[in-house]
């Protein structure tokens, strides 16, 4: 069984090539893919070939934990029936390329129990589900109210979403690029330089990436803040002791999302409490995967771009 996937060949090299699949057992699934997401952070460093080494990781590869798919084979033991939509977090089933997340292919194979049933209705918008927990887990990592997020990318919108349905008081987003700066939900974006940014903050989360914001965040923290790092960081991360120290701040990082924090987000999109919608600003086909992924990583009006494999070719 063959799939076509997009492929990292190397640093800087992209193709669309068929791939041969693993064979399933009686614990997986064999998924057609309805929609891929990529994303602008671990993506783009496996790209540019910056990502830290990781177990698993390699090239060729295949990119991708954001899919949305049907079953189409289900395994006695997966868990799944045919016709159900899932969300895909990643899959590891190639003969012959790396899949150290690896869901940006047309078919794939993995278990069932790594697949995420969804809501038919939100098909295209669950390729944010993955954002979505880990912006649930920051909020919940921070464990108390947050009042400020530094970037307003698509993490940074999805945290301000999560901490209002979680009944909070809307937090002030900062954001550099203008551009960003729309598009706001139920919180005010201010521009880093402005009055309003200087106003201080008991927790703070940054969902930039960028370790040159963490400096101007812990000098807005108030003595005993907090300060939630979401995003990943491929470089060293570093800060001025002395400002931290004067506060006695307190770093928490916030890794990968908990299955808990997946269902959560399903329940308060369920309950209307939380919108994944306006997020998904691009699409292509995957034969114009090459150009899809210069946008989605140097255009900052490009907030998602997703590759939609149901276009015919």
């Amino acid at each position: 069984m063959d799939t076509t996937a997009i492929v990292f060949e190397e640093p800087g090299t992209l193709s669309v090539k068929q791939l041969a699949l693993t064979s399933p057992d009686a614990r997986d699934v064999v998924v057609e893919t309805l929609f891929s997401g990529i994303s602008t952070g671990t993506e783009k460093m496996l790209f540019e070939g910056s990502m830290p080494q990781f177990p698993g990781m390699g090239y060729p590869l295949v990119p991708g934990y954001e899919s949305v798919a049907t079953v189409i084979e289900a395994g006695p033991e997966s868990g799944r029936r045919p016709g159900e939509t899932v969300f895909v977090p990643g899959a590891n089933c190639y003969t012959s390329a790396a899949g150290l997340f690896g869901a940006t292919a047309d078919r794939l194979v993995l278990p069932g129990d790594r697949t995420i049933p969804v809501h038919g209705d939100i098909a295209e918008d669950a390729v944010l589900l993955a954002l979505a927990a880990t912006a649930h887990r920051a909020v919940k990592r921070a464990q108390q109210p947050v009042e400020m997020i530094i970037g307003h990318g698509v993490l940074g919108r999805l945290i301000a979403r999560v901490a209002i349905a979680l009944g909070q008081t809307p937090p002030r987003v900062l954001e550099a690029d203008p551009e960003r700066r729309k598009g706001a939900a139920g919180y005010e974006v201010f521009s880093p330089d402005s009055d309003a940014a200087e106003a201080a903050s008991c927790c703070t989360i940054d969902a930039s990436g960028n370790p040159a914001a963490l400096d101007g965040a812990i000098a807005r923290l108030n003595r005993n803040g907090v300060l939630v790092l979401a995003g990943f960081y491929g470089e060293r991360v570093s800060f001025a002791f002395p400002p931290a120290f004067m506060r006695e701040v307190s770093v928490v990082l916030s890794a990968e999302f908990k299955p808990q924090d997946t269902t959560a987000v399903l329940d308060l999109v369920a309950g209307g409490r939380l919108s994944l919608e306006g997020l998904i600003t691009h699409h292509a086909h995957p034969k114009e995967a090459s150009q899809a992924y210069r946008t989605a990583f140097d255009d900052p009006s490009c907030l998602k771009m997703v590759i939609d494999w149901r276009k015919p070719s």
